[in-house]
């Protein structure tokens, strides 16, 4: 989606104005009747009217089903009896819950129980719900003046510290709470849904309660203030106190939403300004998330304009093949992510947030790029974060070269088992639209809708992606008169073919578009929809020969061998493609009796590999991108390699000592201690790192009367707050900063050791020491070097 000078144009013409009134929009814009000031192209149905019918989808709701009765609403609620001074009814939860982000996870609980009584008409969840509310409405009253939290000593901090202007703010730390703020919206977030799909009235007086009371935690901070605080992620708060407002009517908490108004970033995106590089990504998407919601409330046009613009940027210049955004949980530069790849690719909390952000947009103009992109997310990346045995999910899905993934222990928790609860629970809520006389196709699954107010059902039957097509059933209690708008994706290169009772209609429309056939639909009306899907190449915006291979609108992975091979990671080992061909079908085989599954014919240099759906790829290594090579780009490509393997070896020879860091014998050796450090392993290497307010030191041997050097290797594609310095005998030697040093690559940095420690000493104490709200690493090898 692009929006330039027609779109800013258009915002100049209409501001102040109803969307409907101005010129060049298209019909059939329909009002809610609700607290929205603007019009909508389009609205989804409510959850109850859509049914999921056989299918991947299905199958996945049916695993989360049981991830979710299988967790304990007593132990969520835990912290939370603990903060309002009453005796806990069970032992709370590991991982980030016995943490200062405590009651996050209760939040996204209580969310996908509500949305996943509304997919399966379930009573146990609706008892889950209200029980939850019910016990928060307890701690609430024991608190008396409207505060809920889980996270230790919180209201204490927010109230004599923040409060007063106090403010000590980084990014993921408000004065020593972790994001308070992101906490306390997942909880709002959560009773809302609560009022909103399950009829809980005490959910929605929670909320405002809770809302009085956070007013009076803001209500005397002056801008600077407000927006140092707002340094700190703060999640979508601004979402929620919007959605407050909407609900009551209350001027108040539209301008306590306006308080969390991250103006650093927000005002710089509705200026079309794209300040995404180098930053959290998952910080930013809810702020948008919640602009969008505030748009609909208020028709500030500002606010969509921010969201439109970060949709743009995230979708267009800063995704990967999956739909999937960022490195190690940052933005990098946009259309540069061909050395971004790794075990730490594109964290599923920020699809969650990209496709509910999605579904703002496609209400405005139903534009069919934000469908196609839907699909791809939804299909490629979603549906691929759930392990298809046990339903565990994936907080990180790796994209790295010879990667594999990585599912998450259930009851360890993090923000992404969080949102895997939500993403499982709600597929029914975005395949179908309506206006007052168009119903939209957006998505392929099967699924049953009723349409009340037309007296419809309308049956999509399909096992799609595992068919190339679709078919629905009419089921009318009387003839009905009305447009059907059936998405037509952009990868269906070779057309589309439509039946309607068997009888073939003429198709005028382009990919990337939503045919359009207006007709009386009669009780027992079939639509039948064929998709041809073909085997493409798509390229990384930076590298025209690093690809992914896709098959109609799946991504499909290499499958390389067991997760425990040591070599899947090696740079030599993971397959590339030899050819000059690039198209995929004239080297790509099927498999027989395997449906989407194909292998490589002689054009996989070391080995030819089988590629199946990447959402089918499961407990193995595996590559989604592969690098393409003809005779003479492949002889370039092995001289580079050969000369950095003989500057390592090099190196080598001239090693007086060696530390790996991550073993137990080389820390021993080294006599290594630390605090807050751990280990972490990148392309098979064992590193360490140096958590915020931690430090790490050992020590290396010397070569007594020789000029020496330190030479540490790092990873040039760490991202974030990596500004650390490096002692030597407790005395400066060098500040370092490595975050985006050399993406993609290890990368080796020398510094000169002190002439006077090197022609006195046998040994010395290295220490590593990060910055204020930084962290040091990760190292994967320190040297002393002869020069």
């Amino acid at each position: 989606m692009r929006f330039g000078f027609c779109r800013a144009l258009f915002f100049s013409i209409c501001i102040g104005v109803r969307l409907s009134s101005c010129s060049g929009i298209e019909d059939n814009r329909i009002s809610t009747n609700g607290p929205e000031v603007v019009e909508f192209k389009v609205l989804p149905f409510d959850l109850k009217d859509v049914k999921l019918l056989d299918g991947p989808f299905e199958k996945a709701m049916e695993l989360n089903v049981q991830s979710l009765l299988n967790y304990e609403p007593d132990r969520l609620l835990a912290k939370f009896r603990i903060e309002a001074g009453l005796q806990p009814k069970a032992e709370h939860y590991d991982g980030w819950e016995a943490n200062t982000i405590a009651g996050h996870s209760l939040g996204h609980y209580l969310s996908a129980c509500a949305l996943m009584y509304n997919s399966t008409n379930d009573k146990r969840f609706l008892d889950r719900v209200n029980y939850i509310v019910d016990e928060l409405e307890a701690c609430q009253n024991a608190d008396g003046e409207g505060y809920i939290g889980a996270f230790p000593d919180g209201k204490r901090i927010l109230e004599e510290e923040v409060a007063k202007g106090d403010i000590r703010s980084k990014g993921f730390d408000l004065n020593g709470i972790w994001v308070p703020y992101y906490t306390e919206h997942k909880v709002m977030a959560g009773l809302t849904d609560a009022y909103n799909l399950c009829g809980n009235k005490k959910a929605l007086q929670i909320n405002i309660k809770f809302a009085d009371w956070l007013t009076t935690i803001v209500k005397d901070l002056n801008d600077e203030q407000i927006q140092n605080m707002l340094d700190c992620e703060h999640g979508g708060i601004n979402e929620s106190l919007a959605d407050l407002y909407g609900l009551t009517k209350n001027e108040k908490y539209l301008q306590l939403s306006k308080v969390f108004h991250h103006k650093k970033v927000l005002d710089s995106l509705a200026h079309h300004v794209d300040i995404l590089p180098g930053i959290h990504a998952n910080t930013q998407i809810p702020k948008l998330v919640g602009c969008a919601r505030r748009y609909e409330l208020t028709g500030d046009l500002s606010d969509r304009e921010s969201a439109e613009f970060f949709w743009d940027r995230v979708v267009n210049h800063h995704s990967y093949v999956t739909g999937g955004n960022c490195n190690h949980e940052y933005f990098g530069e946009s259309d540069h992510l061909r050395n971004r790849l790794s075990q730490n690719t594109t964290e599923t909390c920020n699809v969650y947030n990209m496709l509910k952000l999605s579904r703002h947009l496609f209400e405005w103009d139903a534009a069919p790029e934000v469908a196609d992109f839907y699909e791809r997310a939804l299909f490629n990346h979603i549906l691929s974060s759930q392990h298809p045995v046990d339903g565990r999910v994936i907080y990180n899905l790796s994209l790295e070269m010879g990667g594999h993934k990585v599912y998450q222990d259930p009851y360890w928790f993090t923000c992404c088992v969080g949102t895997g609860m939500e993403n499982h629970s709600k597929y029914g809520a975005n395949i179908y639209f309506h206006n007052n006389n168009e119903l939209y196709v957006s998505q392929f699954i099967g699924s049953e809708l009723k349409w009340k107010s037309k007296g419809l059902i309308v049956k999509q039957t399909t096992v799609y992606p595992e068919e190339q097509g679709t078919k629905l059933e009419f089921n009318c209690e009387k003839p009905s008169k009305f447009m059907l708008k059936l998405r037509y994706p952009k990868w269906a290169e070779n057309g589309v073919e439509i039946y309607i009772n068997n009888e073939k209609i003429s198709v005028d429309q382009k990919p990337q578009s939503f045919i359009s056939i207006e007709r009386t639909w009669k009780n027992g009306d079939v639509l039948e929809y064929k998709m041809p899907f073909t085997l493409r190449l798509e390229t990384m915006p930076d590298d025209s020969n690093r690809v992914a291979v896709m098959y109609g609108p799946m991504v499909m992975a290499g499958e390389l061998g067991s997760e425990d091979d040591p070599k899947a990671t090696d740079a030599m080992y993971v397959p590339v493609i030899m050819t000059e061909d690039r198209d995929p079908s004239n080297w790509l085989s099927s498999v027989e009796g395997e449906v989407n599954t194909f292998k490589t014919e002689s054009v996989g240099y070391l080995h030819d590999f089988v590629l199946k759906p990447f959402y089918k790829v499961h407990d193995v290594r595996y590559s989604v991108y592969f690098d393409i090579f003809n005779q003479e780009s492949w002889a370039k490509y092995q001289k580079e390699y050969q000369a950095k393997q003989a500057q390592k070896k090099k190196l080598e020879e001239m090693t007086v000592d060696f530390f790996q860091p991550g073993e137990m014998q080389p820390e021993r050796d080294h006599n290594f201690t630390s605090e807050k450090s751990s280990v972490d392993v990148i392309k098979n290497k064992r590193s360490r790192v140096v958590n915020r307010g931690g430090v790490m030191s050992f020590e290396m041997g010397l070569m007594k009367g020789n000029r020496l050097a330190l030479a540490v290797e790092y990873w040039g594609g760490s991202t974030g707050a990596k500004t650390f310095d490096i002692l030597i005998d407790g005395k400066l030697l060098a500040t370092e900063n490595i975050a985006d040093k050399k993406p993609g690559e290890f990368v080796d940095i020398l510094y000169q050791l002190p002439d006077d420690i090197c022609m006195t000493k046998d040994k010395v104490l290295v220490t590593f020491k990060p910055h204020e709200g930084h962290r040091a690493g990760p190292v994967f090898g320190v040297r002393t070097v002869k020069q």
